[in-house]
């Protein structure tokens, strides 16, 4: 069995003993305790129609600022595109949205109720923020199927997964994910034999597994064909509206593919927004052909 698997008990422990500290406090950060309490946990509230704030953000690591008073805003149900030149501070704003670095200041919020800078990595997972970074990771001894029943919802644990049975639902959801994922063929292929495109789509499935309101997904279609890149877009947009999407990429087709000319792109540059609008507009935009897309 993976190391991951086995460590699942661990980190769920770490999670389970981090909520009761959390409890515990009446107040943080000059926030009251109703505001904060880590019992609100899935519960983001999504009725002013915005997923995820990210609100005056600044990053610095040994000297160099990464971020700088980054704000943008996600709408619920929405396919952003993130552009920018490498060092723009793309990744280190994911890596703040899923709490592998705290910024130095500024807030992130998750609809308008959870503030992301409180919870750790598990939790930020649990309260469904899935990210899939560009290389993709699966457990290739397994077939396809058992990938994705691994990653169902619920008590993953190594005793949980070796026992359990999955139910007329379950079965039904790794169906329909692998229809989603182009995959359903596939379905019994031990997960090592697919090619690069269809190992980035069953991380992609694993991920929808577990029903997340938002995706962070970094350069997805890096080293696949056309034709993979063609129906990775095809993806992308079938799940738009069921779940709010944030790809990062440098692949301008892609992107043209994605946005069909009437959705918002967000241009960074040294950590900052440095456009924002249809794609048409940013591509004409001095600044941006500038220090992007005239190199």
């Amino acid at each position: 069995m993976t190391p991951d698997l086995m460590e699942e008990g661990a980190r769920r422990l770490a999670a389970y003993e981090a909520r009761k500290a959390a409890a515990v406090n009446t107040e943080s950060g000059g926030r009251s305790a109703a505001y904060g309490r880590i019992a609100k946990i899935g519960q983001p509230d999504f009725t002013q129609g915005v997923a995820l704030y990210v609100d005056d953000i600044s990053v610095s690591f040994d000297g160099f600022r990464a971020l700088n008073k980054l704000s943008l805003a996600i709408d619920v149900g929405e396919l952003r595109c993130i552009i920018g030149p490498n060092g723009a501070g793309k990744t280190t704003m994911m890596d703040c949205i899923t709490g592998k670095t705290r910024p130095d200041s500024g807030k992130v919020s998750f609809g308008s109720t959870i503030d992301l800078l409180r919870l750790s990595e598990p939790e930020i997972a649990q309260i469904g923020i899935g990210r899939k970074f560009q290389k993709p990771t699966v457990y290739e001894d397994l077939s396809v199927f058992e990938n994705l029943e691994l990653a169902l919802s619920g008590d993953r644990r190594v005793r949980a997964s070796l026992f359990s049975r999955l139910s007329g639902e379950q079965l039904d959801r790794i169906g329909e994910v692998l229809g989603t994922i182009h995959l359903k063929g596939d379905a019994q292929r031990t997960a090592g034999l697919l090619s690069h495109g269809q190992k980035q789509w069953l991380e992609i499935g694993m991920l929808l597994m577990q029903d997340p309101k938002l995706l962070l997904l970094d350069e997805p279609v890096a080293g696949m064909t056309d034709e993979e890149t063609e129906r990775t877009a095809e993806l992308f947009l079938s799940l738009e509206g069921k779940h709010s999407l944030v790809v990062v990429e440098h692949d301008m087709k892609f992107v043209d593919q994605l946005t069909q000319g009437r959705k918002t792109v967000t241009v960074l540059h040294e950590g900052s927004v440095l456009a924002e609008g249809l794609l048409s507009v940013v591509q004409n935009n001095e600044k941006v052909v500038e220090v992007y897309l005239g190199r």
